[in-house]
């Protein structure tokens, strides 16, 4: 776990400042430090960067031995887990007094994800959503002149660009990643937990017709049924036109700008994803990381000023340029390289109707079991009616400590702190 620190010397009379970043964001995150300490020399920031496969268990260690940073980095499916904890410190009336942070030009999906049981923790530092890449010239060259709408007419697509024999596939979806099933189910009116997320509900209409067309894709040999690692190169393969669509998120903007030849930069480009019916093209995931404070930090009113001194839309652009990771806020779009760029635009319609997964802490064990069914339903071991009820089965089993302790709720005395 490097220790990257930042730039500036302390001052004698500083505080210093720890704080937690999860991958290449540490990297990126010094580069923005220097501006804040110059205007801030009474606080100096000392970054730790965790391996995004070691961070997990880095932080409940931290937690468990009393030795948390002041703030860190924390992907929005975690965060629930952290606030079971008790680990973080509510943030609302600081959101309420501040001239930086302001709600409203949040994208509401994204905020949501911070707030557990009515309760701010977070503020979104940046977001994620699941869409289709997409080779606009081998669509063209099969009659159609836009990506799809709804799943009937990419369903028409996939066919018309799937050719096994000749080694090409309408669509890569790995069989080992469960966004892009998570990403179709959350598009339906049926939640996927119910009665307050105690059980699963993957039982429901919604969620049996998204595993449906997923399985479908497999079935009709329109998408070849290989993991990630099997996949190899992926964005070889979709320069040469293995596949004509691509469900990822917005980091590939740039890995496909910097690994396609510039005479293939206008062959490709990116869509909303496609609904189950006109209605509700756009309907993604609510992805992404937020900035948390831990309750047990000496340094609370010095981690806000780096949260309000990173929120800030100029800073939100340099961070974008970066790193392409994209911002949370509408008026970070409205200036730089985001405000006009193609590829960029179907990610900033599909963030307005973007939804967030069930807040539970158990949501990424759940999102597991759900996909290690689905590959035995794309393998034909299971129907979609025994898959989704073996899903169900499972989820009811993580979620049974979840059950016992809403039906047994603690005195209220013993919530004072």
């Amino acid at each position: 776990m490097p220790l990257l620190g930042s730039c500036a010397k302390p001052a004698i009379d500083s505080k210093v400042l720890t704080v937690w970043t999860v991958g290449r964001e540490g990297e990126a995150i010094l580069t923005l430090l220097p501006d804040f300490e110059r205007a801030h020399p009474d606080i100096h920031v000392k970054v730790q960067q965790l391996p995004l496969t070691a961070a997990h268990q880095k932080l409940l260690t931290a937690f468990a031995g009393g030795s948390t940073p002041d703030m860190t980095q924390l992907g929005n499916t975690w965060l629930p887990e952290m606030v079971a904890l008790d680990a973080l410190e509510p943030l609302q009336a600081r959101v309420d007094h501040s001239t930086v942070v302001r709600q409203d030009d949040y994208f509401a999906s994204i905020w949501s994800t911070n707030m557990i049981d009515g309760t701010l923790y977070g503020v979104p530092w940046y977001v994620d959503t699941r869409l289709l890449f997409y080779r606009r010239d081998l669509l063209k060259a099969a009659g159609f002149d836009a990506p799809p709408h709804d799943w009937a007419q990419w369903r028409q697509m996939l066919a018309a660009l799937s050719d096994p024999q000749r080694h090409g596939w309408g669509i890569l979806l790995p069989t080992n990643e469960y966004e892009q099933l998570m990403s179709l189910a959350l598009q339906q009116p049926d939640p996927l937990l119910r009665d307050g997320g105690r059980y699963g509900n993957f039982e429901s209409a919604g969620f049996k017709r998204a595993l449906a067309f997923y399985v479908d894709t497999f079935r009709l040999h329109q998408a070849p049924g290989i993991t990630n690692v099997e996949a190899g190169n992926p964005w070889s393969e979709f320069g040469r036109g293995v596949y004509a669509f691509y469900l990822s998120g917005p980091w590939n903007i740039g890995e496909f700008r910097k690994r396609l030849p510039a005479a293939q930069q206008g062959d490709w480009s990116t869509a909303p994803l496609p609904g189950p019916d006109d209605s509700r093209t756009g309907i993604g995931s609510a992805g992404g990381s937020s900035l948390v404070i831990f309750r047990a930090s000496t340094h609370k009113d010095a981690a806000w000023t780096l949260i309000e001194y990173l929120s800030q839309p100029t800073v939100q652009r340099r961070f974008y340029d970066l790193l392409g990771d994209m911002p949370p806020r509408r008026s970070s779009w409205e200036g730089g390289a985001l405000r006009d760029d193609p590829k960029a635009r179907a990610f900033r319609e599909q963030l307005e109707k973007a939804r967030p997964t069930p807040a539970v802490p158990e949501w990424e064990r759940i999102a597991t079991e759900m996909q290690l069914v689905a590959a035995r339903a794309i393998a034909g071991e299971l129907t979609i009616d025994q898959a989704a009820a073996e899903i169900d089965h499972r989820v009811d089993r993580i979620l049974e400590k979840r059950r016992w302790v809403l039906d047994h709720p603690r005195p209220a005395a013993e919530h004072a702190r």
